[in-house]
């Protein structure tokens, strides 16, 4: 048995994985795949895959793009989630503001710096026609942590996946001002180059194996209950959701690639834009 180290965000889109690895279906490969859940999000999971405490992440693109222009020694394997990301811009149910206009000169919680929530409140601000070189941060950690921050009066506002943060929406804990939908595929497979470099067979096994699952994964039956009952959320959310996503079993093409660089580039979060090569494992 080869033993692979996988982080991820937990969350709906990464249910395929669990499902695969409940049915035994890596370890008839001969592989023990070690998942941890890393709530605090994307740039967490970029420092694991570089001090190589994890081998493989399933992270936001944005994310990994800026860090491995960085340096982070890692690769982009594939997409995993083909479709944008839908980011609900929150701020405590009892704040007097009522539009992402309320919000230009207020500070962004983040989960850390490098994570999504971190990236997309540039992409917001530029959306806004704000000058994203005037935001102010407060590190918050996680999801629980922003709930902590927004409720104790920071004034902060805070950007997280629109379904996942709709049940605090729905118990009054947070009020939803609107949303920002990544202009990208939202989510990729990342690998570090050492595991790259040691296991290339392993990582086909995978691929192979999460591939097959994600192709099938909308026709199981009642995937939508199970995806409910597993997540918290409410069966008519997942209902809305589930069409809206779409899981991809191919490379990062090299034009979605320069347009993430561009608007990180264009965003003053990368120094340079680099080769294809930099980012893109030649797996396909």
């Amino acid at each position: 048995m080869k033993t692979v180290r996988i982080i991820g965000v937990p969350e709906h889109f990464n249910l395929p994985w669990h499902l695969a690895m409940e049915d035994g279906a890596f370890e008839d490969r001969g592989i023990n795949l070690e998942w941890t859940d890393v709530p605090e999000g994307t740039g967490k999971m970029c420092q694991l895959l570089e001090d190589t405490e994890a081998d493989l992440a399933i992270i936001l693109t944005e994310g990994i793009i800026k860090s491995i222009s960085q340096g982070n020694p890692s690769k982009i394997v594939q997409e995993f989630i083909s479709s944008p990301l839908l980011w609900g811009i929150h701020v405590a149910a009892e704040s007097s503001r009522n539009s992402i206009q309320d919000l230009q000169d207020d500070k962004v919680a983040i989960s850390r710096f490098g994570s999504g929530s971190h990236l997309m409140a540039y992409v917001n601000a530029q959306n806004q026609g704000w000058n994203p070189e005037k935001l102010q941060f407060e590190i918050i950690n996680n999801l629980e942590g922003a709930v902590k921050s927004l409720n104790e009066g920071s004034g902060a506002y805070f950007m997280w996946e629109h379904f996942t943060t709709k049940p605090l929406v729905d118990k009054g804990i947070f009020k939803r001002l609107g949303d920002c939908p990544t202009p990208w595929p939202c989510f990729v497979i990342a690998a570090t180059d050492s595991f790259l470099g040691s296991q290339p067979g392993v990582l086909k096994h995978i691929l192979e194996v999460i591939n097959t699952y994600t192709k099938e994964f909308k026709q199981i039956p009642s995937i939508d209950r199970t995806l409910a009952n597993r997540y918290g959320q409410k069966l008519d959310d997942i209902q809305k959701w589930l069409p809206k996503t779409i899981w991809g079993q191919h490379q990062l093409s090299e034009e979605t690639l320069l347009n993430v660089q561009e608007k990180l580039f264009s965003l003053n979060l990368i120094e340079e834009i680099k080769q294809p090569n930099t980012f893109l494992h030649p797996n396909h």
